[in-house]
């Protein structure tokens, strides 16, 4: 008799549904039960600070899986605009200020980007993924995906900036894309498919 493995728990350190739905239909087939990290919203709140993308992560991944006995994973991930030197990059949450919605921080970024055009209009999507246990870091991954800034949003679909973000690959903004699409091709797609893969 064959016994079935039970799939293997893995927390979210974040607040976001968003991420966590498509964290959720990326690990479909891979025996991994990704949850909220429980009690997430009574943790006091780790300060990302740093000034990489990596730095934050592994600091949330490492700060969260202190008090649990699962394997806590953090995501640090954000838009690169060159012609902004990097900006909003780490920022890229509080761009227009604490507690601002997605609609004001891309209105900012469509307000700096006004009179660029062509390459000046380069992006790209940024996501660090990093995965510790009970305080120890186990893996630290990365990817990117190159775009370009719309001058006006378009769809509806995705969180962020995903309705300025034009993907030429497929001729849509990511947030056009078909969840299954943004899944194969987005910078958070590909990390988390490398994180599944330091993982087993």
């Amino acid at each position: 008799m064959t016994s079935v493995r039970s799939p293997r728990k893995l927390f979210l350190a974040s607040g976001n549904p968003g991420k966590l739905r498509e964290f959720q239909v990326l690990a479909a087939g891979h025996a991994l039960d990704v949850q909220l990290l429980p009690g997430f919203a009574d943790i006091p709140e780790f300060d990302e600070n740093a000034s990489t993308f990596a730095e934050n992560a592994a600091g949330k991944a490492l700060y969260y899986s202190r008090p649990c006995r699962e394997m806590v994973f953090a995501d640090d991930s954000g838009l690169v605009v060159p012609a902004l030197r990097g900006a909003p990059g780490v920022l890229s949450a509080r761009y227009a200020g604490p507690g601002a919605r997605n609609e004001q921080r891309i209105t900012k970024l469509l307000d700096e980007l006004r009179n660029k055009t062509g390459a000046e209009r380069a992006a790209y999507f940024v996501c660090v993924i990093a995965a510790a246990h009970e305080g120890r870091a186990v893996a630290i991954v990365s990817a990117r995906v190159d775009g370009e800034i719309l001058e006006a949003p378009l769809g509806a679909g995705g969180f962020g900036y995903d309705p300025v973000f034009f993907f030429p690959q497929l001729g849509k903004s990511f947030a056009e894309l078909r969840p299954e699409e943004k899944n194969q091709f987005s910078h958070r797609g590909k990390a988390f498919r490398r994180l599944m893969e330091a993982l087993e």
